[in-house]
């Protein structure tokens, strides 16, 4: 896998010229742990990092309204190119104790790979269903565990006992509201009592 099948993109960047103030607003509006410095062209310049904004503010008033990006950003900022491979990514993030790397295509910025873009593909889309899914129906139950979940392909096959009609319903249309679920099976199992 290559950094072009995880990256992120339209990439939140700011110039050297952006005020220090936005560039905050900006990391906490997208939640995310850096913003890639571009010049003229998109050229990577820099990186403004969370450390950087904590610097620029440490007096706890936050930073000077004339603070430039500019004057803060962690540089040279380290890329990487479309075809840069995932483990070379994450050994270089370990390395560095980076947090995002961006992409990089003839030095122009197309990109950027955080640490949960390579937690991703870890993740199989029916896991993700799944799981979904499991806090779903624990909530509608009451928190109490009356359905086995699994599901292979995005096909969602749920056991266990169902009150009546009206319920089998209920759960199948609450299935139906997950992302990536192609099709619901019910497996009524007898309830046993002694």
């Amino acid at each position: 896998m290559k950094a072009r099948d995880i990256m992120t993109r339209p990439v939140v960047r700011v110039g050297p010229g952006t005020p220090v103030r936005e560039a905050i607003v900006l990391l906490t509006e997208h939640c995310v742990a850096a913003l890639p410095v571009v010049g003229a062209e998109d050229a990577v310049l820099g990186m403004f990092t969370e450390a950087d904004a904590l610097r620029s503010g440490v007096a706890g008033e936050g930073p000077a309204p004339h603070l430039l990006v500019g004057s803060m950003m962690t540089t040279p900022a380290e890329t990487v190119g479309l075809d840069t491979d995932v483990t070379e990514i994450a050994r270089r993030m370990l390395g560095d104790r980076l947090r995002s790397i961006p992409v990089v295509d003839d030095g122009v910025l197309v990109g950027i790979v955080s640490r949960r873009d390579m937690l991703s593909p870890l993740v199989r889309q029916d896991d993700s269903i799944a799981s979904h899914l499991n806090a779903l129906l624990s909530d509608y139950s009451g928190h109490r565990d009356r359905w086995t979940i699994s599901v292979t392909g995005g096909m969602v096959t749920i056991r266990g006992a169902f009150t009546d009609e009206a319920e089998r319903r209920v759960v199948t249309a609450l299935a139906k509201t997950v992302y990536g679920v192609v099709g619901v099976e019910l497996w009524e199992e007898a309830t046993v009592t002694t």
